[in-house]
């Protein structure tokens, strides 16, 4: 899978852009959300969710901590530990 390239830390854009395979819409899709400015800088909250990991990020979005949660990364989700 092509986002599997794409895992680590500094690769928000990249990821974004192979899991919706087309650059355009992942930049404007990233700027809609508040995670790049108009002329395509990263800003504060873009900057922190560059900083983090598919994983960490998939965390994030669900609420869950790796303690509490297992991540997939072949479907880039979380599911919660029982």
């Amino acid at each position: 899978m092509e986002t599997q390239k794409h895992m680590g830390r500094g690769e928000l854009i990249d990821r974004l852009a192979a899991q919706v395979r087309d650059r355009g819409f992942a930049i404007a899709l990233l700027k809609k959300r508040g995670d790049l400015t108009a002329s395509g800088e990263l800003t504060a909250k873009g900057r922190a969710r560059d900083r983090m990991t598919a994983e960490e990020r998939a965390l994030d979005r669900a609420g869950e901590t790796s303690a509490s949660a297992t991540y997939n990364p072949k479907t880039n989700r979380v599911t919660k530990n029982t």
